[in-house]
C-alpha cells in the first residue's frame, strides 16, 4: 500500500493519449485532423508573414517618397529665402542711392509691388510643391490597397 501512495501522478499536459505509452498509435482520424491543422495554420502563417511583408514594403516606399518630397520642399523653400533676401539687400543699396523722398517713396513702392508679386508666386509653387508630394507619398499606399484588394477577391 506505501508503494501506491508514491506513484507520480499522471500528466495533463501530454500532446495525446498514446504519447505515454510506447507502441500506442493515436488514431489515425486524430493524426489526420492534427496535420490538417497544422498544415492550415502554416497556411495562414505564410499569408499573414506575406500581407505583412507587402505592408512593410508600402510602408518603406510611402516614408521614402515622402521624405524625398520634404527634401524638395525644404529646398525650395532655402532658395525662395535665399531669392528674398537678395531682393531685400539690393533693395537696400538701391535706397542708399536715393537722393529725395520721392526717390525712396517710389523705390519702396516698386520694392513692395515686387515682393507682394514674388511672394505670390511662391506661395503657388510651394502649395503646387506640396500636392505633388501628398500625391506621390499617397501612390504606394493606393497601389497597395489596390493589390491587397485583388488578392483578397
Amino acid at each position: 500500500m506505501a508503494e501506491a501512495h508514491t506513484a507520480k501522478p499522471k500528466s495533463k499536459t501530454q500532446p495525446f493519449p498514446g504519447a505515454a505509452f510506447p507502441g500506442v498509435e493515436a488514431p489515425a482520424a486524430f493524426r489526420d485532423m492534427a496535420e490538417k491543422s497544422l498544415s492550415q495554420a502554416k497556411d495562414s502563417y505564410e499569408k499573414i508573414k506575406s500581407a505583412a511583408e507587402e505592408a512593410t514594403g508600402v510602408l518603406e516606399d510611402t516614408y521614402a517618397t515622402a521624405s524625398k518630397g520634404a527634401t524638395d520642399y525644404t529646398l525650395k523653400v532655402i532658395e525662395m529665402a535665399r531669392e528674398n533676401s537678395n531682393a531685400n539687400f539690393d533693395f537696400a543699396v538701391e535706397l542708399l542711392g536715393a537722393k529725395t523722398l520721392s526717390d525712396f517713396v517710389e523705390l519702396s513702392s516698386a520694392h513692395v509691388r515686387k515682393q507682394f508679386e514674388a511672394m505670390s508666386e511662391q506661395g503657388k509653387e510651394l502649395a503646387t510643391l506640396i500636392q505633388k508630394v501628398a500625391t506621390d507619398a499617397a501612390e504606394p499606399i493606393k497601389e497597395g490597397m489596390t493589390k491587397a484588394a485583388k488578392k483578397a477577391a
